[in-house]
């Protein structure tokens, strides 16, 4: 008789134990797959916002091309900047920034140099891209930091 009350003791201490390790294993689970969404999450906002910056630097040297720099009205000499937004108004702010190297770059903005080029020198330009975006998920009740992809380009024309 007392052989089987112990029986049944054993049997409720295996049970509660496999019980408390089954929910260890559930929550070390569940914490690694949290860490594993937010990991990715960070990689595809990376990835998106060098892609973008890519994509802002092949537009800026086809809008510099299609830019008459020698023009004779004020204000249409040089593109200097180009700004955008993707993904609305929580996605990404890219802005654009061109300064010329070469001659006959007097009436730009941005200018580095007109003396270290000869008459056959091409003009130059050097194109950086900042993306800035915000982290999807971030933890709630605290602001996101502004997060900064910086992308700089030398490039002849």
């Amino acid at each position: 008789m007392q052989w089987q009350r112990q029986r049944k003791a054993f049997s409720m201490l295996t049970a509660i134990f496999v019980i408390v390790l089954m929910a260890t294993v559930a929550m070390l689970i569940l914490s690694t797959s949290g860490k594993m969404i937010q990991e990715t999450t960070a990689q595809y906002q990376r990835e998106q916002s060098l892609l973008l910056a890519q994509s802002y630097t092949e537009y800026a040297i086809m809008a510099v091309t299609a830019n008459d720099r020698n023009s004779t009205n004020l204000g249409d000499d040089c593109l200097d900047n180009i700004s955008g937004n993707y993904g609305g108004t929580e996605g990404y702010t890219i802005d654009v920034n061109i300064s010329y190297i070469g001659r006959d770059i007097d009436k730009c903005g941005r200018k580095l140099s007109t003396t270290v080029t000869t008459p056959k020198s091409p003009l130059n330009i050097i194109v950086d891209v900042f993306v800035h975006y915000k982290e999807f998920d971030h933890p709630a009740g605290t602001s996101a930091p502004n997060i900064t992809y910086h992308k700089r380009s030398l490039q002849k024309i």
